[in-house]
């Protein structure tokens, strides 16, 4: 039997208390991925993917967005989250990031540059995918080691190889 590994129920209270107290950079980038707003893309906020809750996630592009404050600059905080984007690389979901303050100083280049990430013109559907097994060390045990997806310039337009 294969484990779920979108929206756990053991998650639902961190999720929904998340959603209830956005950060201010947060909110700002909500109010602009809302209702498919950016590229008519639907954008979904603290979503979980296996034992971990997402800023933003958007399904049909297999594409995470975080948001990055001051915690995240340190060394538990930049091994947490180079542990969390190998397990989401593993996923084949691509993991951007952004610091909290670049929202509000650069908000046009911060969509722009996810905008770049996507991988058609046009929105698609993702396919619901499970995961036999939790993250940790023996995820990526026997798995190649090439990186996940990489982006490249096309034109003006980046699109991911993979």
């Amino acid at each position: 039997m294969r484990e779920q590994i979108h929206n756990k129920k053991t998650l639902k209270v961190n999720r929904k208390k998340l959603r209830n107290n956005l950060t201010p950079a947060e909110a700002k980038l909500w109010s602009l991925l809302k209702n498919s707003q950016l590229e008519n893309r639907k954008f979904r906020r603290q979503h979980s993917v296996g034992p971990y809750v997402l800023d933003f996630y958007c399904p049909s592009e297999k594409l995470c967005v975080e948001l990055d404050g001051s915690g995240h600059y340190t060394e538990p905080g930049f091994e947490y989250d180079t542990i969390r984007s190998e397990y989401l690389g593993c996923l084949n979901i691509e993991v951007m990031r952004f610091e909290n303050k670049d929202v509000f100083e650069n908000t046009e280049g911060v969509l722009e540059e996810i905008k770049r990430s996507f991988i058609s013109d046009e929105p698609h559907l993702a396919p619901t995918l499970t995961l036999p097994t939790t993250p940790g060390p023996s995820l990526t045990k026997g798995l190649p080691t090439t990186p996940g997806p990489s982006l490249t310039k096309e034109g003006s337009k980046g699109k991911r190889n993979g």
